[in-house]
Protein backbone atom coordinates (compact mmCIF):
# COMPACT_ATOMS: atom_id res chain seq x y z
CA UNK A 1 0.00 0.00 0.00
CA UNK A 2 1.32 3.45 -0.93
CA UNK A 3 2.26 5.59 2.04
CA UNK A 4 0.88 9.04 2.73
CA UNK A 5 1.64 11.89 0.34
CA UNK A 6 1.17 15.59 1.07
CA UNK A 7 -2.40 15.33 -0.22
CA UNK A 8 -3.58 11.72 -0.59
CA UNK A 9 -6.97 12.56 -2.05
CA UNK A 10 -8.29 11.45 -5.42
CA UNK A 11 -9.33 14.18 -7.91
CA UNK A 12 -12.68 15.81 -7.12
CA UNK A 13 -15.66 14.86 -9.30
CA UNK A 14 -18.10 17.72 -8.69
CA UNK A 15 -21.77 17.20 -7.78
CA UNK A 16 -23.43 13.78 -7.91
CA UNK A 17 -26.37 11.64 -6.88
CA UNK A 18 -26.83 8.23 -5.35
CA UNK A 19 -27.93 5.85 -8.12
CA UNK A 20 -31.40 4.43 -7.40
CA UNK A 21 -33.51 2.09 -9.52
CA UNK A 22 -36.32 4.68 -9.72
CA UNK A 23 -34.06 6.96 -11.75
CA UNK A 24 -32.24 4.50 -14.04
CA UNK A 25 -33.89 5.51 -17.29
CA UNK A 26 -34.08 9.23 -16.47
CA UNK A 27 -30.37 9.36 -15.62
CA UNK A 28 -29.42 7.53 -18.80
CA UNK A 29 -31.45 9.99 -20.82
CA UNK A 30 -30.08 12.95 -18.88
CA UNK A 31 -26.51 11.90 -19.57
CA UNK A 32 -27.19 11.91 -23.30
CA UNK A 33 -29.15 15.17 -23.34
CA UNK A 34 -27.68 17.50 -20.70
CA UNK A 35 -24.76 19.75 -21.67
CA UNK A 36 -23.23 20.76 -19.37
CA UNK A 37 -24.32 17.80 -17.20
CA UNK A 38 -26.59 18.46 -14.24
CA UNK A 39 -25.18 15.30 -12.58
CA UNK A 40 -21.39 15.02 -12.66
CA UNK A 41 -21.08 11.52 -11.16
CA UNK A 42 -22.98 8.69 -9.48
CA UNK A 43 -22.50 6.76 -6.26
CA UNK A 44 -23.57 3.11 -6.52
CA UNK A 45 -24.40 0.85 -3.58
CA UNK A 46 -21.78 -1.89 -3.86
CA UNK A 47 -23.92 -4.73 -2.52
CA UNK A 48 -26.61 -4.14 -5.17
CA UNK A 49 -24.15 -5.14 -7.89
CA UNK A 50 -22.09 -7.87 -6.19
CA UNK A 51 -23.93 -10.53 -8.18
CA UNK A 52 -22.82 -12.93 -10.93
CA UNK A 53 -24.86 -11.30 -13.71
CA UNK A 54 -28.25 -10.02 -14.75
CA UNK A 55 -30.00 -6.75 -15.41
CA UNK A 56 -28.41 -4.68 -12.59
CA UNK A 57 -24.92 -5.31 -14.01
CA UNK A 58 -26.13 -4.51 -17.53
CA UNK A 59 -27.40 -1.16 -16.27
CA UNK A 60 -24.19 -0.57 -14.32
CA UNK A 61 -22.15 -1.03 -17.51
CA UNK A 62 -24.35 1.53 -19.27
CA UNK A 63 -23.90 4.02 -16.45
CA UNK A 64 -20.15 3.39 -16.45
CA UNK A 65 -20.06 4.55 -20.09
CA UNK A 66 -21.82 7.82 -19.25
CA UNK A 67 -20.81 8.84 -15.71
CA UNK A 68 -17.83 8.58 -13.38
CA UNK A 69 -18.81 6.11 -10.65
CA UNK A 70 -17.86 5.58 -7.02
CA UNK A 71 -18.75 2.52 -4.94
CA UNK A 72 -20.31 2.84 -1.49
CA UNK A 73 -20.90 -0.18 0.77
CA UNK A 74 -22.81 -0.99 3.94
CA UNK A 75 -21.49 -4.46 4.82
CA UNK A 76 -17.73 -4.26 5.33
CA UNK A 77 -18.26 -4.07 9.11
CA UNK A 78 -14.81 -2.60 9.58
CA UNK A 79 -15.34 -2.14 13.32
CA UNK A 80 -16.57 -5.66 14.09
CA UNK A 81 -14.62 -8.13 16.20
CA UNK A 82 -15.60 -10.87 13.72
CA UNK A 83 -12.89 -11.70 11.17
CA UNK A 84 -13.04 -9.71 7.96
CA UNK A 85 -15.28 -11.36 5.37
CA UNK A 86 -12.79 -12.29 2.64
CA UNK A 87 -15.53 -13.60 0.34
CA UNK A 88 -17.12 -10.16 0.54
CA UNK A 89 -13.78 -8.45 -0.16
CA UNK A 90 -13.18 -10.75 -3.13
CA UNK A 91 -16.55 -9.82 -4.63
CA UNK A 92 -15.89 -6.15 -3.91
CA UNK A 93 -12.53 -6.38 -5.67
CA UNK A 94 -14.13 -8.05 -8.69
CA UNK A 95 -16.85 -5.39 -8.89
CA UNK A 96 -14.22 -2.65 -8.70
CA UNK A 97 -12.26 -4.29 -11.52
CA UNK A 98 -15.30 -4.25 -13.82
CA UNK A 99 -16.83 -0.89 -12.87
CA UNK A 100 -13.57 1.05 -12.36
CA UNK A 101 -14.83 3.37 -9.59
CA UNK A 102 -12.97 6.56 -8.77
CA UNK A 103 -12.94 5.33 -5.15
CA UNK A 104 -14.57 2.88 -2.73
CA UNK A 105 -16.19 3.77 0.59
CA UNK A 106 -17.96 2.18 3.53
CA UNK A 107 -18.89 3.18 7.09
CA UNK A 108 -16.95 3.45 10.33
CA UNK A 109 -19.16 1.02 12.22
CA UNK A 110 -19.91 -2.62 12.89
CA UNK A 111 -22.89 -4.33 11.30
CA UNK A 112 -22.98 -7.72 12.99
CA UNK A 113 -21.53 -10.17 15.48
CA UNK A 114 -20.90 -13.94 15.45
CA UNK A 115 -21.65 -14.01 11.74
CA UNK A 116 -25.08 -12.42 12.08
CA UNK A 117 -25.75 -9.29 10.03
CA UNK A 118 -27.88 -6.85 12.01
CA UNK A 119 -28.51 -4.70 8.92
CA UNK A 120 -27.72 -1.53 10.82
CA UNK A 121 -24.69 0.74 11.21
CA UNK A 122 -23.61 0.45 14.85
CA UNK A 123 -21.26 3.04 16.38
CA UNK A 124 -17.95 2.19 18.06
CA UNK A 125 -16.52 3.07 21.44
CA UNK A 126 -13.88 5.70 20.76
CA UNK A 127 -11.00 4.06 22.61
CA UNK A 128 -7.35 3.38 21.83
CA UNK A 129 -8.12 -0.34 21.72
CA UNK A 130 -10.88 0.16 19.13
CA UNK A 131 -8.67 2.53 17.15
CA UNK A 132 -5.81 0.04 16.91
CA UNK A 133 -8.26 -2.70 15.93
CA UNK A 134 -9.88 -0.68 13.15
CA UNK A 135 -6.54 0.62 11.83
CA UNK A 136 -5.27 -2.93 11.41
CA UNK A 137 -8.43 -3.96 9.57
CA UNK A 138 -8.35 -0.91 7.29
CA UNK A 139 -4.76 -1.79 6.39
CA UNK A 140 -5.81 -5.32 5.48
CA UNK A 141 -8.73 -4.09 3.36
CA UNK A 142 -6.59 -1.52 1.55
CA UNK A 143 -3.92 -4.11 0.83
CA UNK A 144 -6.59 -6.42 -0.59
CA UNK A 145 -8.17 -3.74 -2.77
CA UNK A 146 -4.87 -2.12 -3.72
CA UNK A 147 -6.16 1.37 -2.99
CA UNK A 148 -7.12 3.74 -0.20
CA UNK A 149 -10.71 3.48 0.99
CA UNK A 150 -13.01 6.11 2.43
CA UNK A 151 -14.77 5.65 5.75
CA UNK A 152 -17.94 7.55 6.60
CA UNK A 153 -19.01 8.94 9.97
CA UNK A 154 -22.33 7.36 10.93
CA UNK A 155 -25.24 8.98 12.72
CA UNK A 156 -25.62 7.72 16.28
CA UNK A 157 -28.18 7.63 19.03
CA UNK A 158 -26.18 6.10 21.90
CA UNK A 159 -22.70 6.72 23.27
CA UNK A 160 -20.23 4.52 25.16
CA UNK A 161 -19.05 5.35 28.68
CA UNK A 162 -15.70 3.75 27.72
CA UNK A 163 -14.96 6.34 25.01
CA UNK A 164 -11.66 8.14 25.60
CA UNK A 165 -11.91 10.67 22.76
CA UNK A 166 -14.47 12.42 20.60
CA UNK A 167 -15.74 10.96 17.35
CA UNK A 168 -13.82 13.52 15.32
CA UNK A 169 -10.59 12.82 17.22
CA UNK A 170 -11.07 9.11 16.51
CA UNK A 171 -11.69 9.76 12.80
CA UNK A 172 -8.68 12.05 12.51
CA UNK A 173 -6.36 9.51 14.15
CA UNK A 174 -7.79 6.67 12.08
CA UNK A 175 -7.18 8.52 8.81
CA UNK A 176 -3.64 9.34 9.85
CA UNK A 177 -2.61 5.96 11.26
CA UNK A 178 -4.36 3.79 8.66
CA UNK A 179 -3.59 6.15 5.76
CA UNK A 180 -7.19 6.11 4.59
CA UNK A 181 -9.58 8.85 3.49
CA UNK A 182 -12.86 10.11 4.91
CA UNK A 183 -16.38 10.47 3.59
CA UNK A 184 -17.83 13.28 5.66
CA UNK A 185 -21.59 12.96 5.91
CA UNK A 186 -22.77 16.47 6.77
CA UNK A 187 -26.26 15.32 7.73
CA UNK A 188 -24.80 12.68 10.06
CA UNK A 189 -22.65 15.33 11.76
CA UNK A 190 -25.77 17.43 12.31
CA UNK A 191 -27.86 14.45 13.50
CA UNK A 192 -25.26 13.19 15.97
CA UNK A 193 -24.47 16.69 17.24
CA UNK A 194 -28.18 17.29 17.90
CA UNK A 195 -28.66 13.92 19.60
CA UNK A 196 -25.52 14.07 21.76
CA UNK A 197 -25.27 17.82 22.37
CA UNK A 198 -21.86 18.56 20.86
CA UNK A 199 -20.91 21.44 18.55
CA UNK A 200 -20.96 20.32 14.88
CA UNK A 201 -18.39 23.02 14.07
CA UNK A 202 -15.97 21.45 16.55
CA UNK A 203 -16.43 18.23 14.60
CA UNK A 204 -15.53 19.95 11.31
CA UNK A 205 -12.59 21.74 12.88
CA UNK A 206 -11.16 18.48 14.21
CA UNK A 207 -11.08 16.69 10.85
CA UNK A 208 -7.87 17.00 8.77
CA UNK A 209 -8.56 18.85 5.52
CA UNK A 210 -6.33 16.63 3.39
CA UNK A 211 -8.24 13.48 4.33
CA UNK A 212 -11.78 14.48 3.29
CA UNK A 213 -12.57 13.07 -0.16
CA UNK A 214 -16.37 13.24 -0.31
CA UNK A 215 -19.44 14.84 1.26
CA UNK A 216 -22.87 13.27 1.72
CA UNK A 217 -26.00 15.41 2.02
CA UNK A 218 -29.37 13.97 3.05
CA UNK A 219 -32.60 14.56 4.92
CA UNK A 220 -33.71 13.20 8.29
CA UNK A 221 -36.75 12.70 10.53
CA UNK A 222 -37.71 13.43 14.14
CA UNK A 223 -38.84 10.56 16.35
CA UNK A 224 -39.29 10.48 20.11
CA UNK A 225 -36.96 13.39 20.83
CA UNK A 226 -34.20 12.10 18.54
CA UNK A 227 -33.23 13.02 15.02
CA UNK A 228 -33.07 9.87 12.88
CA UNK A 229 -30.96 9.62 9.76
CA UNK A 230 -33.71 8.32 7.47
CA UNK A 231 -32.64 9.68 4.06
CA UNK A 232 -36.31 10.12 3.22
CA UNK A 233 -36.78 13.89 3.14
CA UNK A 234 -35.39 17.09 1.70
CA UNK A 235 -32.22 18.62 3.16
CA UNK A 236 -33.01 21.14 5.90
CA UNK A 237 -31.56 24.65 6.21
CA UNK A 238 -29.26 23.90 9.19
CA UNK A 239 -27.63 21.09 7.20
CA UNK A 240 -27.19 23.40 4.20
CA UNK A 241 -25.52 25.95 6.49
CA UNK A 242 -23.23 23.30 7.93
CA UNK A 243 -22.38 22.21 4.38
CA UNK A 244 -21.41 25.80 3.55
CA UNK A 245 -19.12 25.85 6.58
CA UNK A 246 -17.61 22.52 5.49
CA UNK A 247 -16.89 23.97 2.03
CA UNK A 248 -15.06 26.89 3.64
CA UNK A 249 -12.87 24.49 5.59
CA UNK A 250 -12.34 21.62 3.14
CA UNK A 251 -12.67 23.29 -0.25
CA UNK A 252 -13.88 21.67 -3.48
CA UNK A 253 -14.87 18.24 -2.17
CA UNK A 254 -17.03 15.91 -4.27
CA UNK A 255 -20.62 16.31 -3.04
CA UNK A 256 -23.59 13.99 -3.51
CA UNK A 257 -27.19 13.76 -2.35
CA UNK A 258 -28.64 10.56 -0.88
CA UNK A 259 -32.31 9.58 -0.94
CA UNK A 260 -33.19 6.03 0.10
CA UNK A 261 -36.88 6.20 0.98
CA UNK A 262 -39.83 8.24 -0.33
CA UNK A 263 -37.67 8.61 -3.43
CA UNK A 264 -39.01 11.60 -5.40
CA UNK A 265 -38.90 12.22 -9.15
CA UNK A 266 -35.40 12.92 -10.42
CA UNK A 267 -36.19 16.59 -11.03
CA UNK A 268 -36.70 17.10 -7.29
CA UNK A 269 -33.20 15.81 -6.53
CA UNK A 270 -31.75 17.78 -9.43
CA UNK A 271 -33.17 20.95 -7.88
CA UNK A 272 -31.41 20.14 -4.60
CA UNK A 273 -28.20 19.32 -6.45
CA UNK A 274 -28.39 22.60 -8.35
CA UNK A 275 -28.80 24.37 -5.02
CA UNK A 276 -25.67 22.66 -3.67
CA UNK A 277 -23.75 23.76 -6.76
CA UNK A 278 -25.06 27.32 -6.47
CA UNK A 279 -24.27 27.45 -2.75
CA UNK A 280 -20.74 26.19 -3.32
CA UNK A 281 -19.79 28.46 -6.22
CA UNK A 282 -19.16 31.76 -4.37
CA UNK A 283 -17.56 30.02 -1.39
CA UNK A 284 -15.09 28.12 -3.55
CA UNK A 285 -14.42 31.23 -5.68
CA UNK A 286 -13.45 33.21 -2.57
CA UNK A 287 -11.33 30.29 -1.31
CA UNK A 288 -9.48 30.14 -4.64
Amino acid sequence: MTTTTADPRYPALGFGLGLRVDHYEDLLGLADASHPPRVDWLEVLSENYMIPGGRPLDYLARFRERYPLVMHGVSMSIGSTDPLDHDYLKQLTQLAASSQPAWISDHLCWTGVDGTNLHDLMPLPYTEEALAHVCARVGEVQDTLGRRILLENVSSYVAFHESQMSEWEFLAELAKRADCLLLLDINNVFVSASNHGFDPHAFLAGIPVERVQQFHLAGHSYEGGLIIDTHDATIVDPVWRLYADALRRFGAVSTMIERDDHVPPLDTLLTELDYARTLAAPILKVAA
